[in-house]
C-alpha cells in the first residue's frame, strides 16, 4: 500500500509517499480501506518528533479515517466487508489500509458523504469527552472555547449549542469571528484586539462562564482562572503557548474552581469503545438532522499531505483540513 513516511521527524517538507505492506490484522480489528484521513495537530507535533505514538500503535500518521471495511478478524461481529464506517485510529491513517479496533468504528452518519464523515472522528470524540464526560456541561450554562475557528473550536460550539449553553469563543481575526457567529457561539472574541478576560466579564455581568475548554495554555492559563464563575471548570487539551508557567492560583480556592486535562490517543479501546457508544446514541442524530455538521476548510490528495500540513501550521483555515486517499 502507499503511505506517507515521515522518516525521522522534522519540518512539513520530510513528509514522503511511500510504499508499506498492508497491517495484519489483531484480534478486534477491522482493516479499512482508506478513502480519506483527517489532519489534526497531534499529526503536526508526531510529525515534528515532540508527540511519538503510544507503545503498539502504528508509527504512521493520521488519528481518523473514514473508509469501506476491507476486511475483519475473525472475533469481530458489528462489521462485516463492504460497510462504510469512519474511525478513530491509534494512528496509521495516512495509508491507503488502516487497521482500527472495531468498537471505534461509527456508521456514516445518514446524509454525510465519505469526506464528511472522515471529519468526524477525532473532533468529536475529544470534544466529547471533555466537554461533556470531564467539563460536565450542562443545559443553561455558560461556555468559553479557545481557538473557534478550528476543527475542535466548532465542533465544541455547535454541540454545546445544541445542549443548551450559552457559547462565546476567541478568535484571530473577524473573518473568523463571523464564521463562528454564524454557526452558533453567541459572542466571538479577537483575542488579537481585545482582552477575552474583560469581555468575558462583560458579557457575563461579571459572572464569569461556568466550563472554559483550552488548548492553549501558557499565558491563558492564569486568564482562565480569572474567567472562571464559581465552582467553574477548566479542561485543558493541549498546551501550544507551553504548559510551564508562574500563576496565582488563589481564584481555585476562592472560587472553588477545578482545574483538569486529558489525552484521548492514550485511553483503553474500552474507553475510547465507550466515547463512541455515546457519540452514536446522543450526537449522531444531531449530524443527521443537520444541527450540527462538520466543517471542510480544504482537502488535498494524500501526496501532498505537506501543503496540507503547512496549512495547519499556519492557521489561516478554518474547520478541518483532509487527505484524499483514494478518489
Amino acid at each position: 500500500m502507499h503511505y506517507i513516511d515521515h522518516g525521522k521527524g522534522g519540518a512539513a517538507d520530510v513528509m514522503l509517499i511511500a510504499e508499506a505492506p498492508v497491517p495484519q490484522l489483531q484480534a478486534g480489528e477491522v482493516l479499512i480501506e482508506v478513502h480519506y484521513a483527517g489532519v489534526n495537530r497531534p499529526d503536526v507535533a508526531q510529525r515534528s518528533g515532540s508527540y511519538p505514538p503510544p507503545p503498539g500503535a502504528s508509527p504512521i500518521l493520521g488519528l481518523e479515517v473514514a473508509g469501506r471495511v476491507h476486511a475483519v478478524a475473525p472475533d469481530v461481529m458489528q462489521w462485516k466487508p463492504g460497510d462504510l464506517v469512519c474511525a478513530l485510529t491509534p494512528g496509521g491513517g495516512y495509508a491507503e489500509y488502516c487497521a482500527v479496533p472495531a468498537p471505534h468504528c461509527l456508521p456514516i452518519p445518514r446524509g454525510l458523504s465519505l469526506q464528511e464523515a472522515a471529519a468526524l472522528p477525532e473532533n468529536f470524540y475529544t470534544v466529547w469527552t471533555n466537554v461533556f464526560d470531564r467539563g460536565r456541561l450542562k443545559a443553561g450554562e455558560r461556555f468559553l472555547v479557545h481557538g473557534g475557528s478550528s476543527g475542535i473550536g466548532l465542533t465544541a460550539i455547535q454541540l454545546a449549542k445544541a445542549f443548551g449553553a450559552t457559547v462565546y469563543t476567541t478568535v484571530g481575526n473577524q473573518e473568523k469571528a463571523q464564521f463562528c457567529r454564524d454557526i452558533g457561539a453567541d459572542a466571538a472574541i479577537d483575542y488579537r484586539e481585545q482582552d477575552f478576560v474583560a469581555e468575558v466579564a462583560q458579557l457575563t455581568g461579571k459572572k464569569g462562564v461556568d466550563l472554559i475548554l483550552d488548548m492553549v495554555g501558557g499565558p491563558y492559563i492564569e486568564k482562565n482562572l480569572k474567567s472562571l464563575a464559581l465552582e467553574g471548570r477548566l479542561v485543558q487539551i493541549a498546551f501550544l503557548q507551553g504548559s510551564k508557567v508562574a500563576l496565582d492560583l488563589m481564584p481555585i480556592m476562592i472560587k472553588r474552581l477545578r482545574y483538569s486535562g486529558s489525552t484521548l490517543r492514550p485511553r483503553t479501546v474500552a474507553q475510547k469503545a465507550a466515547i463512541a457508544q455515546d457519540l452514536q446514541q446522543k450526537v449522531w442524530p444531531l449530524l443527521e438532522s443537520g444541527k450540527v455538521k462538520p466543517v471542510i476548510h480544504a482537502t488535498f490528495p494524500l501526496k501532498d499531505a505537506q501543503r496540507a500540513h503547512e496549512l495547519m501550521e499556519s492557521s489561516k483555515h478554518i474547520g478541518k483540513i483532509m487527505l484524499e486517499v483514494k478518489a
